[in-house]
């Protein structure tokens, strides 16, 4: 897998550059519920192709993913506990 194909995937399923994994898992759902042959509206099959090799691609990538347990990383995910320590002993907004 290369980049161009992660980002290929994710362009495919209409997903941003950052998703967890139940939206990733939803709009799967979505798509193959939308575009399915044996709906009416006659889906195309070329499309459920597509959208089942990107969802492929990016749960690979899940699988393979090393996840960082960094304190920035951390603090990234969760910015509120950012905010908590770097203000919990003011005055105005903690202790006082």
């Amino acid at each position: 897998m290369t980049y161009a194909d992660l980002q290929e995937a994710l362009r495919i399923l209409g997903l941003g550059e950052r998703a967890t994994l139940a939206e990733i898992k939803a709009r799967h759902r979505d798509l193959v519920k939308r575009h399915h042959p044996d709906l009416e509206n006659s889906g195309d099959p070329d499309v459920i192709r597509k959208v089942n090799a990107a969802n492929k691609v990016l749960q690979d990538y899940i699988t393979e993913y090393q996840f960082s347990f960094t304190e920035e990383e951390f603090y990234e995910q969760n910015p509120e506990e950012r905010l908590r320590q770097q203000f919990m002993d003011a005055a105005m907004w903690g202790k006082g």
